[in-house]
């Protein structure tokens, strides 16, 4: 039976995650759907593999470590649905939520993105960084309704949209899925918040996991501004975005909101080296 939609999943030499995301999509229900993987560049193959053809739904494709943003290029470019869902390896999605995300495109939506849950509320390095995540998502949509954010661990489109507007593979991990959605937005397509459509994320991260996420979030946002057409302002956040991204890690414990805070610094650091490296070091 061909697929009515695809979901899409890039991964590299995290074995265990991919497992329980994988699990997790075996588990959802609706409408018939199929699992394309992408393994971009694991050390282990051959595990990754394995996982794969132990699902019957999942299909494998390998790429040399390009880049999520190239993996998920090159999936809709092999996806069989007539729509294309994202998430990641370290995400486990409710057993509605490919159907959730699908039905509201069916009615007529272009792209769609649904509600990510903290996996893992235990952890302070998870807890702050899905605060920051989700207050980007949050402030971003209530400013410009239609025209927000949305992470690709928890978003679907059609597919003859996502093979237009591709992923842009010159952003590293972090910024390349905030950059689709403004050229999205610019291009006139709205951007609609499906509560229903759930995903937990579940990252592994430690304080050096921490710091080099914020890093690389920091080199996304300055190849992000940068990108952006001249004049061009409403992607610039006031600030009253930075307070109430502090007091909401505050909120969420000590520890998380000293994470928030730090994370600013690692950020900082992340825009001066892509500053650097974009005037060629002089």
């Amino acid at each position: 039976m061909t697929p009515e939609l695809t979901v899409i999943v890039p991964t590299r030499d995290r074995p265990e995650a991919l497992a329980r995301c994988l699990a997790a999509l075996g588990a959802q229900h609706g409408r018939p759907w199929e699992t394309l993987v992408v393994d971009d560049g694991s050390h282990d193959r051959a595990r990754i593999a394995e996982l794969v053809a132990a699902e019957p739904r999942a299909r494998l494709l390998r790429r040399d470590g390009d880049g999520p943003a190239a993996a998920r290029n090159a999936a809709v470019r092999e996806a069989r649905g007539t729509y294309v869902c994202f998430t990641d390896d370290d995400c486990e999605p409710a057993p509605d939520w490919a159907e959730s995300l699908a039905g509201r495109l069916e009615a007529g939506a272009t792209i769609v993105g649904g509600t990510t849950l903290n996996g893992r509320p235990e952890s302070s390095y998870v807890t702050a960084a899905e605060r920051i995540r989700r207050h980007l998502e949050e402030f971003t949509r209530a400013r410009h309704p239609g025209r927000g954010f949305f992470a690709t661990n928890n978003l679907a489109c059609r597919r003859e949209l996502a093979l237009e507007l591709r992923f842009d593979e010159a952003y590293g991990a972090g910024g390349e899925d905030r950059d689709w959605c403004a050229r999205a937005a610019s291009a006139g397509h709205e951007l609609v918040f499906e509560p229903v459509a759930v995903v937990r994320h579940l990252p592994a991260l430690d304080l050096r996991g921490f710091w080099r996420q914020q890093v690389r979030y920091g080199r996304g946002a300055y190849r992000f501004h940068r990108s952006r057409p001249r004049g061009e302002r409403e992607h610039r956040q006031p600030a009253s975005f930075y307070l109430l991204l502090v007091r909401g890690g505050f909120r969420d414990g000590f520890r998380p909101g000293l994470l928030v805070v730090f994370s600013q610094v690692a950020t900082a650091v992340g825009l001066l080296r892509e500053a650097w490296s974009d005037r060629g070091g002089a």
